[in-house]
């Protein structure tokens, strides 16, 4: 029994490896069409396969459950098409046995997920993100079209590029008065944070003051920045939601609730990153179930785009789902796990009647 389960996990490993890809390849196809618009004399095509390869990780993170349902679909189909699966029901093995046979690889799957997800995605996210807006903009004056724009106090702020660990690139920082006059603009071509004092550090600091009839300018080498803002900070107001690790979510639901704020968009990503592992898990027992019913005479090229439509399929109903939480008031707690009940007791009744 273990050669049977190894011989049909290492089928499903290979064919989800496969699914993972192709569908990252053609994201990424897709992708460098889409930024070519944005090459320019600073930013060029090999910034550009940079910027891309690195966000190659969050790209498999969010692939991982289509590519497992599809590739759980071409693996069975092959051990189908090859009268393996005949084979192993006559000799006794039933299908929530081979349900077990197929889970062991798609663990496999669901861990590097998890890692990825949890270790890997906010990091690179923001590394590519700030990486290509330094080259764009980089340390030039700013560009309110882009960038990340805070508010402290009196005082507003513009980064042109956000690097993980507290680096800015292009800081302006405006401050104003309480009758909203403003008092001092400054330019520094970069800030970096000390985490040992707690502050930040401005260098090549270009100061303008105001006084009502007459401006004065300064300039400096280095400049100490005391701020609330924080790395952590940062990293959770320029990634979307869906690109945070789960202890960021949390802690920064619970400061959302404690400033009475709304925190719905980032609950339903808490729970979707949370419930993740059900959800691979529910799209395989819905391809496993097709396998062994309605699809076990059907082509390999047909099982793929049954795969393919179910995966674009749920995620609508996820995507549909999320807002319609925060519409109508409902815990978004129900909005990601009812799709994945669903696919789970549809995969369940499946095998249970071809069994």
């Amino acid at each position: 029994m273990r050669r049977l389960s190894n011989h049909v996990g290492t089928t499903v490993f290979a064919s989800i490896c496969v699914a993972l890809v192709v569908l990252v390849g053609l994201d990424a196809v897709g992708a460098i069409i889409d930024q070519s618009a944005d090459l320019g004399r600073n930013y060029q095509f090999s910034d550009m396969l940079v910027y891309i390869v690195t966000l190659i990780p969050s790209k498999l993170y969010d692939f991982m459950p289509f590519g497992c349902l599809i590739g759980c679909l071409v693996g069975l189909g092959i051990l189908q098409g090859n009268s393996e699966v005949v084979v192993m029901r006559a000799s006794g093995v039933s299908p929530l046995r081979v349900v077990g046979f197929v889970l062991k690889p798609v663990l496999l799957f669901i861990l590097l997920a998890v890692t990825i997800g949890e270790y890997f995605s906010p990091y690179l996210d923001q590394l590519a993100e700030g990486r290509r807006e330094y080259l764009r903009k980089g340390e030039s004056a700013q560009d309110s079209t882009s960038g990340f724009w805070n508010r402290e106090g009196n005082e507003f702020m513009h980064f042109n590029a956000v690097f993980p660990g507290g680096v800015l690139y292009g800081v302006t920082r405006y401050r104003f008065d309480d009758d909203k006059t403003i008092e001092e603009a400054s330019f520094s071509s970069r800030a970096t944070y000390n985490a040992v004092d707690g502050h930040w550090t401005e260098e090549n600091v270009s100061i303008t003051r105001f006084f009502g009839d007459r401006t004065e300018v300064d300039k400096k080498v280095t400049r100490y920045w005391g701020s609330e803002l924080t790395p952590n900070v940062l990293t959770v107001n320029i990634l979307p939601a869906d690109s945070l690790p789960i202890a960021s979510l949390s802690d920064y639901i619970r400061f959302l609730r404690q400033q009475n704020a709304d925190s719905a968009d980032y609950e339903v990503a808490y729970w979707r990153k949370l419930l993740q592992p059900l959800i691979i898990i529910g799209l395989v027992l819905i391809g496993i179930s097709f396998v062994f019913g309605p699809l076990r005479e059907s082509t390999m090229g047909f099982r793929v785009f049954v795969g393919v439509v179910a995966g674009v399929a749920f995620r609508i109903i996820q995507d549909m789902l999320g807002p319609l939480s925060i519409v109508f008031g409902f815990p978004p707690f129900l909005a990601v796990i009812t799709p994945v009940v669903f696919c789970v007791v549809v995969g369940v009744y499946l095998l249970r009647r071809s069994g």
